[in-house]
Parts: C-alpha cells; sequence; structure tokens
C-alpha cells in the first residue's frame, strides 16, 4: 500500500498531509527516510517524528459553521488556525478549505480516506454557496459565471447561478479552485462582500449556529459515504 494511503488509512491525517510531512523528512519506514511514493509492506515499522503511529481511533465526523477570520490548516503556528477555534479532544482535521476572509460550512473528520475521495473535482461533489457583491447582479453575469470564466489560466466548469436579490447570488460548484468565487467575479468585474459556504454534498450548514458545530448524524453520514461509494465506483 501506498505510504500517504496507508498513513490515511489510519487516521493520523489526510493523504495531502502525508506528503507534506514526507517533504519535511519527517517520516521513516525501517529506520530510512520516507520518499513520496513508497510502499508500505506487511512488518514494516512507520514512525512520524520518531514516534509510531497512534492506533486508529473511533471515526469521526463534524460539521462547523466556520466564523470569518479563522484559517482552515492543522498548522499549530498559524493564528487562528481551525484546530485550536474547534479544540477538539482528539486528532481531527479540516476536508478542504474555506478562506479565512469566508464563512460557513466546513467537514472535519480523523478519516483520511473520505478527505481524498471528497475533495476529489472529476467525482463532481457539489458545494453551494450564498454570495453577496458590491452592485447589482444582472443577467449577464449569471449567464458569464453560470458558462464558465477564464482564471488561473484555465476555464472553470459550467455550474447552477441563481439570483437571490439585487445584490446575492447562490451557486453551486463541482471543483474547488484557489479562491475560486472571488476570482470568478473579480473577472466578471465584481468585487465579493461577503461568501458564505451553506452545503457541501447532502450536508447543510442551516441549525448550525456561527461559531458551533455538531456531530453529523446516522442519517447524514449514511448518505455521504453512500455518494462517496457511488462516485467512486
Amino acid at each position: 500500500m501506498r505510504i500517504n494511503k496507508y498513513i490515511s488509512e489510519t487516521g493520523y491525517c489526510s493523504r495531502r498531509e502525508t506528503d507534506r510531512l514526507i517533504e519535511a523528512k519527517r517520516i521513516t519506514i525501517n529506520g530510512v527516510i520516507c520518499e513520496s511514493g513508497v510502499t508500505v509492506n506487511p512488518g514494516d515499522v512507520v514512525f512520524i517524528d520518531g514516534k509510531s503511529i497512534p492506533k486508529k481511533a473511533e471515526p469521526v465526523y463534524i460539521a462547523l459553521n466556520k466564523p470569518i477570520g479563522i484559517t482552515c490548516t492543522a498548522a499549530k503556528h498559524v493564528e487562528g488556525n481551525i484546530m485550536d477555534f474547534v479544540n477538539y479532544p482528539s486528532r481531527i482535521f479540516p476536508i478542504g478549505r474555506l478562506d479565512k476572509a469566508s464563512e460557513g460550512l466546513i467537514l472535519l473528520t480523523n478519516d483520511g480516506d473520505i478527505v481524498n475521495r471528497i475533495m476529489r473535482s472529476e467525482n463532481g461533489h457539489e458545494k453551494e454557496y450564498v454570495v453577496t457583491v458590491d452592485k447589482p447582479v444582472t443577467e449577464e453575469f449569471i449567464q458569464g459565471m453560470s458558462n464558465g470564466v477564464e482564471i488561473l489560466r484555465t476555464k472553470t466548469k459550467p455550474c447552477h447561478v441563481f439570483r437571490i436579490n439585487d445584490y446575492q447570488f447562490r451557486i453551486i460548484l463541482t471543483q474547488g479552485l484557489n479562491r475560486q468565487i472571488r476570482r470568478m467575479s473579480k473577472a466578471l468585474g465584481y468585487k465579493v462582500v461577503r461568501l458564505e459556504r451553506i452545503r457541501i454534498m447532502n450536508i447543510h450548514v442551516e441549525g448550525i449556529e456561527e461559531g458551533e458545530w455538531r456531530d453529523l448524524t446516522d442519517e447524514e453520514l449514511y448518505t455521504l459515504l453512500s455518494q462517496l461509494k457511488e462516485s467512486t465506483t
């Protein structure tokens, strides 16, 4: 099993975070510094920072209504990091990001494997946002956002966009480019004033107060895992 999959399945961290640990030379296999892409075989001894990986804990899946100003990183040295904000009693990490200036729903877990499946853009998992901009939303703007916008040397995928009122719209994305909605709006001459994520797949932020979090319900988790399984088969 490849090293990043092996560690993610222990629940210690995600595959992406494992790759960062490898780059920092913090992982060893049988006493040898690990390199990217290596395979872990039965009986191999894997250490992180010279210590064995803790046994896999019970799976945790929580939904947080992130306030503005919190940074979605597990790096403890970053002021206002999401780990310190949530202060969960065991090790968890965010699934994806929601930029510091944005608010709303973000999921956190200790299940490293689920992170990769949710984040893959080719799986087409929906994320829904309510966006406030600095000038009236026109039909041309709605069509431009819906059809795709040239940003970051690529054209965004077609998406669903709905006008709410003069200064607000709702948008459903299936990809997650860096600051995508802000960049798309800017390319069409608009500035985002407020951005709130209200849904990730079947999980909704409604009912979670700003700054609060809750465990996913059994029904939510069953539906989420079922959708992820369908998208990878």
